[in-house]
């Protein structure tokens, strides 16, 4: 498996993300993974929804909540972003025939709920005019989101431990280094790529004392607006994986980042450079410090 160690400027550049700007149409187009629906809506949605064109219903998990904005995802995998307005009306069912009706609060809609929305639409994204749930689900998620909470708190305690070892100290060993890669524009994993990240996940598990830097990369074909998006995406899909297949804790990871094109594991010149390029490294790092202990 080739392997591209990490080097001293890449520790520096993991401590912050840069922020993707909107980018021109280029060779290299940001391509979505297939099932994923990716709206954006601006502007604060309206108090009074009566007038506005009826939208479709959607049934599904809510999977990921913002300010005012919530996404569902469907049975089928779709995923779609809503925004909540002072008009949307929150219920719940409950009771004999599930025919008592409660209205509810913006805060009892938590990740993991299933949801059936009624939409209207506006510009170009969809308003909620209706989200209703039972009540038995919401008692359930809201179990499930006190069990989450303790299990933040057990992670910040082991987070603050493995700091007091590490902590203040920018020089680390590498391990070991696992390349992962990409087609043209994408940022899905391949088979192969998924069984490499647990394979990584499973040697750092492995070693003393590890921690992992994830570093997305692309080749130079396009945009640096482009690729700096589509290299934090790929860092993005693999630091996922990692933490929800592999098993690995995110308290053992340093801040991933996107580096566009640069350090370039071969020459962008030829295809088979490119290929090399497009590529997210998964590092194995031990703190100096700790090394050996």
């Amino acid at each position: 498996m080739p392997t591209n160690p990490v080097k001293p400027t890449l520790l520096l550049a993991a401590a912050a993300l840069a922020l993707p700007a909107a980018g021109s149409l280029s060779a290299q187009q940001l391509e979505p993974v297939e099932g994923e629906v990716l709206t954006t809506v601006y502007g604060t949605p309206p108090a009074d929804l009566s007038g506005l064109e009826e939208g479709p219903g959607i049934d599904g998990f809510i999977t990921a909540r913002k300010g005012d904005r919530i996404q569902v995802t469907t049975a089928d995998g779709v995923q779609r972003t809503i925004s909540l307005s002072a008009a949307t009306e929150i219920r719940s069912s409950g009771g004999f025939l599930g025919l008592s009706k409660t209205s509810l609060g913006e805060d009892s809609l938590l990740n993991g709920l299933p949801v059936d929305v009624d939409t209207v639409r506006w510009g170009n994204g969809l308003v909620a005019s209706r989200i209703a749930l039972k009540s038995k689900d919401l008692k359930t998620a809201a179990m499930i989101h006190r069990g989450t909470a303790q299990g933040f708190a057990e992670q910040t305690a082991a987070t603050d431990a493995l700091r007091s070892r590490v902590g203040d100290i920018d020089e680390y060993n590498v391990k070991g280094t696992t390349n992962v890669y990409f087609d043209t524009g994408r940022y899905d994993l391949s088979g192969e790529a998924r069984a490499d990240l647990c394979s990584a996940a499973s040697q750092a598990e492995a070693t003393d004392n590890a921690i992992l830097l994830v570093v997305g990369y692309t080749d130079s074909t396009g945009s640096y607006e482009v690729n700096q998006e589509l290299s934090e995406k790929r860092a993005e899909r693999v630091v996922n994986y990692l933490q929800q297949q592999c098993g690995w804790k995110p308290y053992r990871m340093l801040t991933p980042t996107g580096m566009a094109e640069a350090d370039p594991a071969a020459d962008n010149a030829t295809d088979y450079g490119k290929q090399q390029n497009r590529r997210v490294a998964v590092n194995i790092l031990v703190s100096k410090s700790v090394d050996g202990l």
